[in-house]
């Protein structure tokens, strides 16, 4: 399916706000049990830059602390990653699905030793029904990732938009596989 990713210089840090949007060939229902944000979910299993997940602190049934962390990226120019979040996931009477997040420091977490810390700013994804085709799905994703550590922002102007793009190929797979 085509993506479209753009950007723009971001009000909350110094790097970009990206934006994502595609149609992805499956019901909101499996693309969104492809991607939300739960511990032995099947993201680790699919999205290149998920190494893993946990929850640190649930507190409540759609609010929780999460720690997410990344391998290595960019032929090992960005080392392992690190980032703890507060992530909110609300289904809306559409059938629009969301998950979002925003950074947040959490004394279950401090920062270790292997990872670089990085600092998601008001970031998530919308799976948005596309009416009158229940097998296709509009993923609209925003992120704003400060990641951390001394990279030059040109290094990171260049990983985020193919990692995106990589983000909705590799989902499309993943949803395949689900509904085989």
């Amino acid at each position: 399916s085509e993506v479209s990713v753009s950007w723009r210089p971001s009000a909350e840090f110094a790097g970009n706000a990206y934006r994502g949007e595609g149609i992805v060939p499956a019901s909101p229902r499996d693309v969104w049990e492809c991607i939300k944000p739960v511990a032995g979910g099947p993201r680790t299993k699919w999205d290149q830059n998920v190494k893993d997940f946990e929850v640190v602190e649930a507190i409540s049934d759609t609010v929780s602390v999460c720690r997410t962390t990344t391998p290595s990226a960019f032929m090992r120019i960005i080392s392992p990653r690190e980032f703890v979040d507060v992530v909110l996931m609300k289904q809306y009477e559409d059938g629009t699905m969301l998950s979002a997040a925003t950074n947040v420091e959490h004394p279950l977490c401090p920062p270790q030793p292997d990872f670089v810390r990085g600092f998601n700013y008001p970031c998530g994804c919308f799976c948005i029904p596309v009416p009158g085709e229940p097998d296709r799905t509009q993923l609209l994703s925003f992120f704003q990732t400060d990641l951390g550590g001394y990279l030059p922002q040109t290094v990171v102007d260049s990983f985020f938009p193919a990692s995106i793009a990589g983000f909705y190929s590799n989902l499309t797979k993943a949803v395949k596989a689900l509904k085989a």
